[in-house]
């Protein structure tokens, strides 16, 4: 979704805005654990609760539970979306074959893979499969930069396509931070380090976002590049069907979201545990609630198939609130600092964007719905129409 958000914020500022996400990130992520250890909690969860009572409770486990709820979703979709045109490259395999059928491959790839990951208990055991995910997200983005080079020049560009600023900005603030959100599950994370020290958890967060962000601008500079104001949600949904290079990037992609899915079911596993099993959940339970969230989570993305405005709403609805408002809030609260410390003021600043970010983007989003082209295939992929539209572009 990130070269789509270049299309909503206008390149030069979606490029700023992206690395201000990436900087806000890492600074909040860090800001989490300090109001975790200056409160003596060791979840997310906890710390509202310490913080802002049973209210801020509730609040926090709502966001934590749509959060990945939302982003299993739309890994569904993606996996839909780009294992069908995958096997369709396949001889005898087309748009009628069940392996072509964007509902068959849901289906299949949540009974094999999905759910049996995210059955297990202990979350680091999906460590080999993040380093998987790590290294085909590299992939991805060399079939993306390679295609930059070759496939760019058969896509026309307006003068539109470069302006600074767009209206829908604060739009893609929210898509941003949806990509780089990671604090639902940080406190699982720091808990699982031989070490957990603030001095390390700011090492591992500064290396992990540094890594995040320049595969980040990366990835949308070169998805915008080739694609313009014809960006998609999903990006793969702009490469050509015939494309064999792009199908295997859609296979990687496909991969990689699967593998990532199990993560975010964690998540969502452990806010129920929490607030209704008291966070001890026994293996039935634990089974029974991974196969109801997976369940539904898969029947959601079975009806419903546009990325752009699921990555919209789940950015300015759960992403913002989580990234922008209540770590910051939890740290003003319990800060001993005087108001005048430079933590304080940059949190009372990200409090105040966060809040903005999150009205403005929410009814953008509703009132202003982004067009979705859901498996079409892109004019600029038939010739004629290429030169057509070529010829009827301004100089």
């Amino acid at each position: 979704g990130l070269p789509y958000s270049m299309k909503q914020a206008g390149f030069p500022l979606g490029v700023l805005l992206l690395f201000g996400v990436a900087y806000i990130t890492d600074y909040s992520i860090i800001l989490l654990i300090k109001g975790g250890n200056l409160s003596s909690t060791s979840t997310y969860q906890e710390l509202v609760r310490k913080t802002y009572g049973l209210t801020g409770y509730l609040i926090l486990s709502t966001l934590q539970f749509l959060y990945p709820f939302i982003a299993m979703i739309s890994y569904n979709i993606i996996t839909g979306d780009t294992l069908t045109k995958v096997f369709q490259r396949i001889p005898g395999v087309g748009p009628d074959n069940i392996l072509g059928d964007r509902h068959f491959i849901i289906l299949f790839t949540t009974i094999i893979f999905t759910l049996p990951i995210s059955l297990y208990r202990d979350i680091a055991k999906l460590g080999k499969v993040s380093l998987i995910s790590l290294i085909l997200t590299i992939v991805i983005l060399v079939i993306v930069m390679v295609r930059t080079v070759t496939f760019s020049p058969q896509v026309p560009k307006s003068e539109n396509s470069w302006i600074f600023a767009k209206s829908s900005a604060v739009q893609a603030i929210g898509v941003m931070s949806f990509a780089f959100i990671c604090h639902h599950n940080s406190f699982l994370i720091y808990g699982s380090l031989e070490e957990p020290t603030l001095k390390n958890w700011s090492r591992i967060t500064h290396v992990s976002v540094s890594l995040a962000v320049i595969i980040s601008v990366a990835f949308a500079t070169c998805g915008y590049m080739t694609f313009a104001e014809y960006t998609e949600g999903d990006i793969f949904e702009n490469y050509c069907r015939d494309d064999n290079f792009a199908t295997f990037g859609r296979f990687c992609y496909g991969v990689t979201v699967i593998l990532t899915f199990p993560l975010e079911c964690f998540v969502t596993r452990e806010v129920i545990g929490n607030v209704f099993f008291h966070g001890n959940l026994s293996t039935i339970f634990h089974i029974f609630v991974t196969v109801i969230i997976v369940v539904v989570a898969t029947a959601i993305s079975l009806v419903y198939d546009c990325l752009g405005i699921v990555l919209e709403l789940n950015g300015v609805l759960s992403a913002t609130p989580l990234v922008f408002i209540i770590p910051t809030a939890c740290y003003l609260r319990l800060s001993e600092e005087r108001w005048s410390h430079s933590d304080n003021i940059l949190s009372c600043l990200l409090l105040a964007v966060g809040v903005l970010v999150m009205t403005v983007g929410l009814v953008l989003t509703i009132w202003h719905p982004q067009e979705c082209s859901h498996g079409k295939e892109m004019f600029y992929c038939v010739p004629s129409n290429v030169s057509f539209h070529n010829s009827t572009l301004p100089p």
